[in-house]
């Protein structure tokens, strides 16, 4: 696969996945402002952000990292499985230490973005 097909791919994927986190802000922005608060809009966007981040890192291993073979496109997206989880761990766990954003939200919209996100990453992982 040429570099250039590579990086439209990855490009497509961080498009895609922009879109579906600020789609998911905008339709929770009421309902999480009206539950849990003003001050829980920065947990919201945290949480966003970091499984933007995350699933953009992943990505990056995914359409970077050669897979000729089944086997080499498993190890793969292990990898990039594992690169996201771990950021999303360690990013999470540092913003919920730190006590700048509401906990709960923060949590919430992390883990409802990282699974929202999730098809957008197999469906690259599954592109030759």
């Amino acid at each position: 696969m040429t570099g250039a097909s590579k990086s439209g791919r990855f490009a497509r994927f961080l498009g895609l996945s922009t879109a579906v986190v600020l789609l998911a802000m905008v339709l929770g922005f009421v309902p999480t402002r009206r539950l849990a608060g003003q001050d829980s809009l920065g947990g919201m966007v945290a949480g966003c952000g970091i499984s933007l981040l995350a699933a953009a890192m992943a990505g990056g291993v995914l359409a970077s990292a050669p897979a000729a073979t089944p086997e080499a496109r498993m190890q793969r997206a292990l990898l990039a499985m594992i690169v996201r989880l771990t950021v999303v761990v360690v990013l999470g766990a540092a913003s919920v230490a730190s006590g700048e954003f509401a906990r709960t939200p923060l949590l919430l919209w992390l883990a409802a973005t990282y699974v929202v996100l999730l098809p957008l990453e197999v469906m690259l992982a599954l592109e030759p």
